[in-house]
């Protein structure tokens, strides 16, 4: 596993997965000086959540690697970002930098190959599982679209948008197949869920 040099850009909450997209809006200073800097050499970034709060906070040890593949810079020095994701990395240490942003070293994985395909019955029990969390919590989603995406945009689509506190977010991410992150979201969906559905039953 490679090791490479970092920039990094810590967000709660914000997941991004290999293959997937993620749109950002840049507007502190130290992430537009970010931005410039990836855009003069390699452009890419690594997205990264926090563990804790503060002006430094400590960082879980798995983000994912991600490639600028759109920016929009605006008149007053913001930007906006979409991020596509590349691979997964894992922390090494933390470098001590003159920069305003944050660079670590990290093993980064190998890119995959090619997308990862569920058994039918963990395809129809991960849909399954979604119209009913989507139904508890109020949402409107285009159920026909959903079906003609493929296994690998169906799972990481799901884990990026849905709800779930950070933690959560994390374990997404850490699961070493599409499988298994399928299985962890099918499990916070029905532990979100009941706590959505026993919290209505609890106020009426």
């Amino acid at each position: 596993m490679p090791v490479a040099r970092v920039s990094i850009f810590p967000l709660s909450g914000a997941l991004l997965l290999p293959g997937m997209d993620l749109p950002l809006h840049i507007f502190e200073p130290r992430y537009r000086a970010l931005i410039h800097d990836v855009m003069a050499r390699d452009r890419r970034i690594g997205m990264i959540q926090p563990r804790g709060v503060g002006p430094v906070p400590t960082l879980f040890d798995v983000g994912c690697l991600g490639h600028v593949s759109q920016i929009e810079a605006l008149d007053d020095g913001r930007f906006n970002i979409v991020l596509t994701g590349l691979a997964r990395f894992r922390v090494v240490r933390e470098l001590t930098v003159s920069t305003q942003f944050r660079q670590i070293e990290a093993h980064v994985e190998q890119a995959p190959q090619e997308d990862e395909v569920l058994r039918a019955v963990e395809r129809a029990a991960l849909e399954q599982e979604s119209r009913r969390f989507a139904d508890t919590l109020g949402y409107v989603v285009d159920w026909t679209a959903v079906s003609r995406l493929d296994d690998t945009a169906l799972v990481n689509g799901i884990a990026q948008i849905v709800p779930f506190d950070p933690a959560a977010k994390q374990t997404l991410l850490e699961a070493d197949s599409l499988s298994e992150r399928a299985d962890r979201i099918i499990q916070l969906m029905q532990i979100v869920g009941r706590i959505e559905r026993d919290g209505s039953a609890t106020m009426q």
